[in-house]
């Protein structure tokens, strides 16, 4: 049986380039209220460059928090078109996955 954050990883590959969806829609996703530790498994994701954690966000628009920094998880998304200003995506509702 795959551990809760292999479990959020696996739920993370099908995001698509260029969308986002939240901590909360992985939580529920995984029949569960556990948002912080969903935020904790992407903190811990020891495959940062194979499992965009990147493309996971705040239900409010902003982009959280990132491994190698906010200003770099802002870029990454940027080349993936989605648009952020002042930190936080312009239109959540476009850009958003959902499972």
């Amino acid at each position: 049986m795959k551990t809760f954050n292999e479990q959020c990883y696996d739920l993370i590959m099908q995001i698509p380039r260029g969308k986002v969806t939240t901590y909360k829609i992985i939580a529920e996703a995984l029949n569960t209220k556990a948002y912080r530790a969903v935020g904790n498994a992407m903190k811990n994701n020891p495959k940062i460059l194979t499992v965009p954690c990147h493309r996971v966000v705040n239900s409010n628009g902003y982009v959280g928090g990132y491994v190698n920094g906010v200003e770099k998880k802002i870029e990454i998304l940027k080349n993936e078109g989605v648009v952020i200003s002042g930190g936080k995506i312009t239109d959540l509702k476009k850009y958003l996955f959902v499972f």
